[in-house]
């Protein structure tokens, strides 16, 4: 029997989001925060944290305050509300006066049901002073895991939010976040003041999303492979420097694909234009640094690719997870080799952090590379690292086609031999000539074309050789001077190998062609009859129009989904379309009309 609480919640989902059942523990979550109560919410991306404080806000007597990182996210979720007839507003500095002193007379006037304000403005004393007269329904802080100082996105500004709680302790507070292994979790219950017993964790999985990880082969080639697979699709390309964002960007424009580029280094103006072509657009590739995607809201990112090494598995699976936000089909690629596994430890070495940090960054470096090297299932490397675990999920490369192992204990010490007996001073592509034995000026000159290693390697190609000294660096055999030009050295554990001579198994390369031909395609409307996908792109154009005559993204009049569902379902009048998930009392007020006119044309 449903309770008085559940039953108004159920209401609120049903009129004004459009949807007749809670997903996973959000009808326990949002049940508990109606109560009173305080929350830890960690939920994959797509999962709906933002109902689990969004319900309970409009439900509660008051107004609910929700801290978040980032004006552009803040923006997109009050569109978004506001289309669905929820009273929004957000609180920042860019508000012009006379639209900050309306605001605040709302707020005085209980007009708001969700108020958004960034750390850094909600901490200002003359807020805080005026939200002291304010009844506030709940407190909740998105993208918790900022406060951190172990997380990959700390901000200074989240650890001082605890002033916030205190002053307003009688209040429900929640922190809600999808990215955060178990120290990141302790941290964020201990520093908000949260009982373990009110935590809600919902696991990590996404299993709408396809992972890959290959070895940077052409990485201009396999990108542009993958993105063949993409026409049409919106998605994200990071990038580790500035001067690559731009560079990859415009190739990309010339090679016909409209893509834009985000850095830190931009002007403000010009990176949050871009910003906002990426969100209204539906075929935008936003090339970006990871200064670009924290909230990013837009749910029908198709598609995510790094084209070099990320910072960690906590980066990889929260940038990875701007994909497919709406729970459809969509497709990640992540390019590595061994210049980035040198760049990333040179970071960590170079860095000003304590030891502490430095020892913990290195262990992270290490479970990344672990999951870029494993021979099984991706999708269980990554949620094993969280604490979360699952079957082989037959969606990544790997479950698709499992890689070949061979026993490479004689390989990896003729490698090493070579490295040490050339000085452990050259870089690969030098060591990979002397294996494989190739006369040049070069070698010649520095006397290698005489010594035992010389051609030793004869028997692999030059493409396995560069796999085989990438797998010795993940495994920390060897060692990358960035410094001395990429020059390899034989790693502490490298020696204990060439002492002890354990067996080692490595992976085997595959072909550069068979690996992308089967990569499978990961597009939204894979599985749609061609009737269904022309009215389909119908539905698709007339949601263009109406954003653009309001100036807001498409994905806040429906989402892909709802579209999706409304060419299968083909609704004739407003009591059928009511009936579709994704169209709330507003909407089908708002929109109903003009949508079953395009539907009635293709009848």
């Amino acid at each position: 029997m449903l309770t008085p609480m559940t039953a108004t919640a159920l209401e609120i989902l049903r009129t004004v989001y459009g949807y007749d059942a809670f997903r996973g523990p959000q009808a326990r979550i949002v049940e508990h925060v109606i109560g009173g109560n305080n929350a830890f919410v960690l939920m994959p991306t797509g999962g709906g944290k933002s109902l689990c404080y969004q319900i309970p806000a409009i439900a509660r007597p008051g107004m609910g305050l929700v801290v978040s990182p980032l004006l552009a996210l803040m923006a997109d979720q009050v569109a978004a509300l506001r289309q669905a007839g929820v009273s929004a507003a957000a609180l920042n500095s860019d508000l012009p006066a006379d639209e900050r002193r309306a605001l605040w007379r709302d707020i005085r006037d209980g007009g708001l049901d969700l108020l958004y304000v960034a750390p850094e403005t909600l901490l200002r004393p003359e807020v805080l002073e005026r939200l002291d007269g304010v009844k506030l329904s709940l407190i909740a802080i998105d993208e918790a895991h900022c406060l951190s100082q172990w997380g990959h996105d700390f901000r200074p500004s989240y650890r001082q939010l605890d002033a916030v709680v205190a002053r307003f302790a009688e209040t429900p507070r929640m922190a809600l976040t999808a990215t955060a292994d178990e120290p990141t979790r302790a941290e964020i219950l201990s520093h908000l003041d949260i009982a373990e017993a009110d935590a809600f964790v919902a696991g990590f999985d996404r299993p709408n999303i396809r992972y890959a990880i290959e070895e940077k082969d052409n990485p201009r080639a396999q990108l542009k492979a993958f993105l063949r697979r993409h026409e049409g699709e919106s998605g994200i390309v990071y990038c580790l420097s500035k001067r690559k964002t731009e560079e990859t960007a415009a190739w990309l424009r010339d090679q016909g694909y409209d893509a834009l580029a985000y850095h830190a280094g931009m002007d403000k103006a010009a990176r949050e234009a871009n910003q906002r072509r990426f969100q209204h657009g539906e075929a935008v590739v936003m090339v970006a640094t990871i200064a670009f995607g924290m909230g990013i809201d837009k749910p029908d990112v198709r598609f995510v690719v790094h084209i070099d090494l990320p910072g960690s598995i906590e980066a990889y699976y929260q940038e990875t997870g701007r994909a497919g936000r709406d729970g459809l089909p969509s497709d990640t690629l992540m390019l590595y080799g061994h210049e980035d596994i040198a760049l990333r430890s040179r970071f960590i070495e170079e860095s000003d952090a304590p030891d502490q940090r430095k020892r913990m960054e290195r262990q992270k470096l290490d479970a990344l590379l672990g999951l870029a090297e494993t021979a099984g299932c991706r999708r269980q490397v990554l949620l094993s690292y969280f604490g979360d675990h699952c079957e082989p999920c037959g969606n990544c490369d790997t479950c698709a086609e499992p890689p070949k192992l061979f026993d490479g204990t004689i390989e990896a010490q003729k490698a090493l031999s070579c490295i040490y007996r050339t000085g452990e001073r050259f870089g690969q592509a030098y060591i990979v000539d002397v294996l494989l034995g190739v006369e040049n000026e070069r070698i010649a000159r520095s006397g290698h074309d005489r010594i035992s290693t010389f051609g030793i390697g004869a028997g692999h190609d030059n493409r396995t050789w560069r796999a085989i000294l990438r797998q010795l660096i993940a495994l920390r055999l060897v060692d990358v001077d960035l410094a001395g030009h990429g020059g390899l050295s034989i790693a502490p554990a490298g020696r204990d190998f060439l002492r002890d001579k354990p067996t080692l198994m490595l992976r085997v390369p595959p072909a550069a062609r068979a690996r992308r031909e089967k990569v499978v395609r990961a597009a939204a409307q894979s599985g749609m009859a061609e009737t269904d996908r022309v009215l389909f792109q119908a539905l698709r154009q007339k949601r263009t129009e109406m954003a653009r005559a309001q100036n807001v993204p498409p994905y806040v009049i429906f989402h892909d989904r709802t579209l999706i569902e409304l060419a299968a379902a083909r609704p004739s009048s407003r009591a059928e379309m009511a009936n579709v998930p994704g169209v709330g009392e507003a909407k089908l007020d708002r929109y109903g009309p003009a949508f079953l006119a395009v539907i009635a044309e293709h009848a």
